[in-house]
């Protein structure tokens, strides 16, 4: 029992310094040590998430973010995990020749592509998706190359040995053995694709947490856009608990496949 509550205040203890953090916001302004015009309390911001919850605008304007950043990731995902599969098991000497472009272009921090995207692909829908999509193409490519270089070719080998085809080594040997870096490489494009679409959101959009920031800060409504950030930091951090609790189920499927193997 007494071990059991340690490994659960243990898993708490990130939990507990977000309180604090709480608290202090809230009483930061209260006694003077921040200015409420600048930095309102914290009491303040969840008043003005009350009344967008009131009437529908705070998740309208979260599920446009998310509904873009999904559409953009999975675009991402679609392209990445085939190319990665390609070059880094059936053509890795065209890898090779590629190598260079290819870190090249991962190399270019997207923020400074934003203005691009949105001349080419304009400011609607189209040039948000560019956006997320090339945030989360590379990584996703590049751990699906290495997870698939990193399967041990002796499995490979005895699999097909044993009589199995092609599809059977793929989802029996490869895919396992990769899934490891894969989800490490989506769970990268999607914290990279939420960030960037934010980013996107500000500079040209009619709705979506990056638009609801802007235009409070437009209108001089600071409450608002400490909601904005607050919004966007609790996502974020659903999100990534989300993608560890799958990393976790991974590790369990990928062992119980290895066992079956064995």
């Amino acid at each position: 029992m007494l071990n059991w509550l340690r490994e659960l205040n243990n898993k708490l203890m990130g939990f507990y310094f977000i309180i604090l953090f709480f608290i202090f916001w809230q009483v930061a302004p209260m006694v003077g040590w921040a200015n409420p015009k600048f930095i309102p309390p914290l009491s303040k911001v969840l008043a003005a998430g009350w009344v967008l919850v009131q009437n529908g605008d705070l998740f309208i304007h979260i599920a446009v973010s998310l509904e873009r950043v999904f559409i953009g990731l999975f675009i991402a995902i679609a392209a990445g995990l085939p190319l990665g599969f390609i070059l880094g098991g059936w053509l890795p000497r065209v890898a090779r020749y590629l190598a260079p472009l290819m870190n090249l272009c991962a190399q270019i921090n997207t923020m400074t592509l934003l203005p691009l995207f949105l001349i080419l692909f304009g400011v609607g829908e189209g040039g948000k998706y560019s956006i997320i999509f090339w945030a989360a193409f590379w990584p996703i490519l590049f751990t699906t190359m290495a997870g698939v270089k990193q399967v041990d070719p002796s499995l490979i080998k005895s699999a097909r040995v044993m009589g199995a085809d092609g599809i059977t080594v793929f989802f029996k040997v490869i895919l396992p053995g990769a899934a490891l870096q894969i989800f490490t490489g989506i769970r990268i494009g999607a914290t990279m694709a939420f960030m960037l679409l934010i980013g996107a959101e500000l500079l040209g959009a009619n709705m979506g947490l990056g638009w609801l920031i802007r235009n409070a800060e437009d209108n001089w409504i600071i409450p608002r856009l400490f909601l904005g950030l607050l919004a966007i930091a609790v996502i974020g951090l659903i999100i990534n608990y989300s993608l560890e609790w799958l990393e976790d189920t991974l590790i369990t499927w990928r062992e119980k496949t290895e066992e079956t193997a064995d």
